[in-house]
């Protein structure tokens, strides 16, 4: 009799088997509006660090709001001096700050003796272009675009020549009031900043 139940017993094993595998296979989800939401979330928020940890320096355009205060809104571009002239307060020095430095620096100074509590914005307008040369198409200063990685930045210049090395990219970083910082070798996916100077080697073949 034992033998005659182990066909059915057996067969009882591979049906709860088969049920447990088929019940282990998720279904297929599509990406959600909240997903969608979070990435576009995410890349606002990769904005707003740019601006903020940001380096300002000559070539920079920036404007400065103060809340309430039509008159001391104004849009400048940052000069040579790394300077500003603002009504009020004269000449600023804006190249080596931040927006937000800056923003507390104009407070201060409006605190002092003309506004109570002042609220001051400033945020960049235009950055200060890049500068990219060696072995490209079109060498040259070309305007900064946030999210600007090397490969875009030699596409803006035309592309590599036939001479070029890919292995012998340089980036000397610009850090705001005409500092730079020494070139170090870089790659094609490699982040660049406003004011950087790009080199592109020539390769040996």
């Amino acid at each position: 009799m034992r033998i005659l139940h182990l066909p059915a017993l057996f067969l009882f094993c591979l049906t709860a088997v088969g049920c447990g595998t088929a019940t282990s296979i998720p279904d297929e989800v599509e990406p959600s509006a909240d997903t969608a939401a979070n990435v576009e979330a995410a890349s606002d928020a990769g904005n707003f660090v740019v601006q903020n940890d940001y380096i300002l320096g000559q070539g920079d355009t920036i404007s400065i709001q103060v809340f309430d205060e039509p008159d001391l809104t104004l849009s400048t571009a940052v000069g040579t001096s790394g300077s500003i002239n603002y009504s009020y307060l004269g000449d600023i020095k804006v190249a080596g700050k931040s927006p937000v430095q800056l923003e507390r620096h104009i407070a201060g100074l409006l605190q002092n003796g003309y506004l109570v509590n002042p609220s001051v914005n400033v945020t960049v307008l235009e950055y200060r272009p890049f500068y990219i040369n060696g072995e490209v198409r079109s060498p040259g200063s070309y305007p900064y675009q946030p999210g600007l990685t090397l490969d875009k930045a030699i596409a803006l210049a035309g592309g590599l020549t036939d001479r070029a090395s890919t292995r012998k990219m340089f980036v000397t970083k610009g850090l705001g009031g005409g500092a730079t910082e020494e070139g170090a070798r870089v790659f094609l996916n490699s982040r660049i900043a406003p004011g950087d100077i790009i080199t592109i080697k020539e390769g040996f073949f």
